[in-house]
């Protein structure tokens, strides 16, 4: 029913990527990767992942029609369907909705040998059927693809959206019609005339504190700032060597600034709000004045303060960008006065509240949508739809 054209493959490095770049299609496991300079194959074929596919996420396909030239590496397998028996849509419709968990293997990697997919057995009815089932799920999955797509934007729009609040917030305050003055400071821009802009220094000492093993370890994230809480199994998972040793760690406290000096660029800043431990591997800062350490978090987190952060960290590649405290404490900000401060706070926590829930609102009609789409293939490859009768 289908010959297996895997002898062809060929895999490719960074490295010999990118000294043949050109615009043909190099397939990995479930995407395309690159584009490179020559076809391996120029036909219409079915590609499948091997391994690094999604196998067990049923809103994400693992199978794939692709018409023209490519170059697929030895993550993904190619079928050449035989046309008199298969349509290679319904194919790929078909592939996209079998429980893998009967023939992945893998300790490590999920993995679909040539082996077990061959075994996988398919229920095929004649040609025409085949025909009408890939037309009525390429019209209905595509009317889904869309909705996703839009409501996908739209999340994009409101993550923008919650960006330029806050961002407007910490810089401009909530005041149009205050009097503004240059901050003197480039990548802050003018700010109200009663604002002030004062170095790091001024604000912050470096701290060293002695850890309490009894406190929980908190995590710093570009995203979410500093945890306040103990990191659970899957962040531990995912972190590299966290010692059990609790007194290796740091202490800090709240009101605390801590950032994560190779990724500070990217905004892993954060203000603490309970007592904890910290990777030594951070740099702790204790407030030496009055204000809220949460504002300089939120100001700290804007594009424009990335691309001043990223200027004062030293290293020759972004891997190696590390912001030394030494540095990082002539970094000029702006600052209101304490009752503006926390003005401004209470504005940007009940905008990115209203705005984080549109988004929750949006994700979970996603994840519905998602569910539609993948419950419709199953159906109709199943023969649980008269396609012919829903057309």
């Amino acid at each position: 029913m289908t010959q297996n054209l895997d002898r062809i493959r060929i895999p490719l490095n960074g490295t010999e990527r990118d000294e043949r770049k050109g615009d043909v299609p190099y397939w990995g496991a479930n995407r395309i990767v690159d584009y490179v300079d020559e076809a391996l194959i120029d036909e219409r074929v079915v590609l499948i992942g091997e391994d690094g596919a999604p196998f067990f996420e049923r809103d994400k396909d693992v199978a794939f029609v692709s018409e023209g030239p490519i170059w697929p590496n030895n993550h993904i397998h190619i079928l050449r369907p035989d046309r008199r028996m298969i349509e290679d849509r319904y194919l790929v419709y078909f592939l996209n909705q079998v429980d893998y968990s009967k023939y992945i293997n893998g300790s490590t990697r999920d993995k679909l040998t040539q082996f077990q997919l061959g075994s996988i057995a398919i229920d095929f009815p004649s040609l025409d059927d085949q025909s009408d089932i890939a037309d009525y799920l390429d019209r209905e999955t595509g009317q889904i693809d869309g909705l996703v797509e839009k409501k996908t934007r739209f999340i994009a729009l409101l993550k923008e959206k919650r960006a330029a609040v806050i961002d407007h917030a910490v810089t401009k305050g909530m005041d149009p019609s205050a009097e503004m003055k240059s901050s003197r400071v480039e990548w802050i821009g003018d700010i109200p005339a009663h604002w002030d802009a004062p170095r790091i220094a001024t604000l912050f000492r470096e701290a060293f504190r002695k850890p309490d093993p009894d406190l929980p370890v908190l995590s710093v994230s570009i995203h979410n700032g500093v945890s306040d809480g103990e990191l659970s199994d899957e962040e531990r998972d995912r972190k590299v060597a966290l010692s059990e040793d609790r007194t290796k760690y740091q202490g800090v406290e709240p009101g605390d600034l801590v950032y994560n000096m190779m990724r500070a660029w990217q905004g892993a800043f954060g203000a603490v709000a309970v007592s904890g431990l910290v990777s030594p591997a951070y740099v702790v800062a204790r407030p030496i004045a009055e204000f809220r350490t949460k504002f300089l978090e939120h100001l700290l987190h804007t594009k424009s303060a990335a691309e001043e952060i990223r200027r004062y960290s030293r290293g020759i590649a972004d891997f190696r960008m590390r912001l030394y405290w030494e540095y990082f404490r002539d970094i000029r900000v702006c600052l209101p006065p304490l009752p503006e401060q926390d003005e401004i706070l209470s504005h940007i926590d009940r905008e990115t509240a209203r705005i984080e829930g549109l988004i929750e609102k949006t994700e979970r009609s996603i994840a519905l949508l998602k569910e539609k789409r993948a419950a419709l293939i199953t159906a109709a490859v199943t023969g649980k739809i008269d396609v012919r009768a829903a057309a």
